[in-house]
């Protein structure tokens, strides 16, 4: 057995066992052998077939809860636990946003982050053109444009219609990612509305550089939306106007 071999089997055997027992029940439904739905077994018979205490097995669950990969099965739910996955992409983004907070990244860097992703994801979206995804920037946009849309409101429909765009490039990485900027960006859109003079204008405006982009997306003119795009997001961060 190789030295590098020994380490990593080192390694694991280290492991909490209500770790290493969750990390096999996360490969499993990861993998797909634990459908999204399945009811696990109860903490009396994952204790007898895993061979550990209650005390374990209820760790191992509170791991896979906090991950949004399992649901229910704790004091509080009168439900055993299921797999359900569709909690893991809200939970990760939770966590890389707390990650970008905590590493200290300035608005700078991610609005450069921001600019690269959406420069490519509205290239993509005008040569996809889903109607679902820019139906919702559409909807998303009616409301910018209505006159009686507070600043929070703006803000709101703003995340919609920018999401929309991200998701219309068919690359979930991108709108993940996106989810993520956002969300370490809020604070600073929220204060740069508070701050601006003419505030209708301002959001008259910014209606105008929403309505121009989303034409060129579905007029299929993918260059001309990546410099629209790309002059909405410059402007704003560094222009001192609009985004």
């Amino acid at each position: 057995m190789s030295d590098a071999f020994s380490a990593v089997l080192s390694e694991t055997a280290r492991l909490p066992l209500s770790l290493a027992i969750a990390r096999k029940l996360q490969r499993a439904i990861v993998s797909g052998a634990l459908e999204d739905g399945t009811p696990l077994p109860s903490e009396k018979e994952l204790c007898e077939r895993l061979s550990v205490g209650r005390s374990t097995v209820r760790e191992a669950l509170r791991i896979l809860q906090a991950q949004g990969l399992v649901t229910g099965g704790d004091r509080v739910s009168t439900r055993g636990p299921r797999v359900h996955r569709g909690g893991a992409l809200p939970t990760a983004a939770s966590a890389l946003s707390t990650a970008v907070l905590v590493a200290g990244l300035s608005c700078d860097d991610l609005a450069e982050l921001r600019l690269v992703i959406e420069k490519e994801a509205v290239r993509r979206a005008a040569e996809l053109r889903d109607p679902d995804a820019l139906g919702r920037a559409r909807a998303a946009l009616d409301l910018m444009l209505d006159r009686r849309t507070d600043a929070e409101a703006f803000l709101q429909a703003d995340v919609a219609f920018h999401t929309a765009l991200v998701e219309a490039s068919g690359n979930r990485a991108y709108g993940l990612v996106m989810t993520v900027v956002r969300e370490a960006m809020a604070t600073h859109l929220r204060d740069a509305l508070k701050v601006a003079t003419l505030l209708d204008e301002t959001l008259q405006g910014l209606g105008r550089e929403h309505a121009g982009l989303l034409e060129a997306i579905a007029a299929g003119d993918a260059d001309r939306a990546e410099a629209l795009v790309g002059a909405h997001i410059s402007a704003f961060y560094w222009g001192g106007g609009s985004r």
